[in-house]
């Protein structure tokens, strides 16, 4: 069974969460307390993690900005506050994915099942190959490992970030407005909107070390949209 983990201070929540993902073929383990989530992400590997956002001794975003600072899973963030300003910041953190409380478990599951598709080739793959590889100066991506190096560098990101990428460098040349790059990400039934947008293309950028002013990768079009512009390999 594919294992997700939970990391939320409702025990009946997360007891009642995990029998119904097991019935859906999936192993959902929970931490009650943010500090043990936090030794369970490394000792258990999840491939998901849900989060919640207010829980005690550490919130959602905290642990959040904790987790990507070594970690890579998908992070789906579970709150009862749906203000946009929480939105951008989770956005800003490096969340994949938003969901209100209260839900319906239906929905959990499905919004699950699209980040897991979205990294399921990185989690058959085997080894990497230069042959699977998109190859443009300075940076490689391989898709079904879901990896991306910038000058032979390994660089770590999220889902959503790492299917942005690949869906510009798919299409150099090509300018993708917000709305199509919304489009582009829709997989994961995320609502994106235009300053969601713009936050993920910053924090793509700097994880790649590319500058605005001087892009090897990605360009702005200004008023437009973005393009990506590295060199053919």
């Amino acid at each position: 069974m594919t294992k997700i983990l939970m990391i939320d201070d409702d025990v009946t929540l997360t007891e009642s969460l995990a029998e119904f993902f097991h019935q859906h073929q999936f192993e959902l383990i929970y931490a009650n307390d943010p500090e043990v989530g936090l030794e369970l992400i490394a000792t258990e590997e999840p491939a998901l993690l849900l989060l919640d956002v207010m829980m005690p001794k550490i919130d959602g975003f905290t642990l959040c900005k904790q987790i990507r600072q070594n970690h890579a899973l998908p992070i789906l963030m579970l709150t009862a506050r749906g203000r946009l300003e929480d939105k951008v910041h989770g956005f800003e953190l490096g969340v994949d994915d938003y969901l209100p409380k209260p839900f319906e478990p239906i929905e959990l599951l499905m919004r699950v099942q699209a980040l897991l598709r979205r990294g399921h080739g990185s989690q058959n793959a085997s080894e990497t190959t230069a042959n699977d590889a998109i190859v443009f100066s300075g940076i490689e991506i391989y898709p079904a490992q879901q990896l991306v190096k910038v000058n032979q560098v390994e660089i770590k990101l999220s889902g959503m970030e790492f299917h942005l990428l690949l869906t510009l460098a798919q299409n150099p040349g090509k300018v993708f407005n917000r709305e199509q790059i919304t489009g582009a990400l829709k997989g994961v039934e995320v609502d994106l909107y235009g300053r969601a947008v713009d936050i993920l293309l910053s924090r793509l950028r700097q994880k790649l070390g590319d500058s605005p002013s001087e892009p090897r990768f990605i360009k702005t079009i200004r008023g437009i949209g973005y393009t990506f512009v590295a060199t053919p390999s």
